[in-house]
């Protein structure tokens, strides 16, 4: 400072009144234009590819045009709303990429198939799944005899045989 006293040294040159001010909102303006940028940035969480094989249990040929649907799983293990049904190729091959880390259920149908179900914690830049597909079992009704009934009823008859 010299004999004014509103002079001030900025960088080797006296500055006055106004002329501080102006240099004051300067700063503050780039301190403010850089703060943001200097900030952490939210981190965007990971993402995975899942990639599926859907074949047959007893032969190991693939399944063409299988839907697997696919649906988050929350905290509670309740599966959220939005889902997403991808097709298996004539390979009986599916992906996606972009499925956030968590648990997901999965679900696989197709015609002919017992329908396949179940939660895998996605926690790796990729996963393959192998699904196997089983045919359904034979139904019974209430009006035949049930074949472990049947069954019974021999070894009875065989044993009261050697008697």
């Amino acid at each position: 400072m010299t004999g004014h006293p509103c002079e001030f040294r900025i960088l080797g040159r006296a500055v006055f009144g106004t002329k501080l001010m102006r240099a004051g909102m300067v700063v503050l303006v780039v301190v403010a234009l850089t703060l943001p940028g200097m900030a952490k940035k939210k981190r965007e969480p990971p993402l995975s590819t899942v990639s599926f094989l859907v074949l047959r249990d007893e032969s190991g040929k693939p399944v063409r045009n299988a839907a697997v649907v696919m649906h988050l799983v929350d905290e509670d293990g309740k599966q959220t709303a939005n889902g997403l049904e991808l097709k298996t190729s004539a390979e009986g091959k599916a992906s996606y990429d972009g499925v956030p880390y968590g648990k997901m259920r999965i679900q696989v149908l197709a015609p002919g198939f017992q329908t396949y179900g179940d939660d895998y914690e996605i926690h790796d830049l990729t996963l393959d799944i192998t699904i196997k597909l089983k045919r359904p079992g034979k139904q019974y009704s209430i009006y035949e005899e049930h074949p472990a009934e049947k069954k019974k009823e021999q070894e009875k008859e065989k044993n009261e045989d050697k008697k």
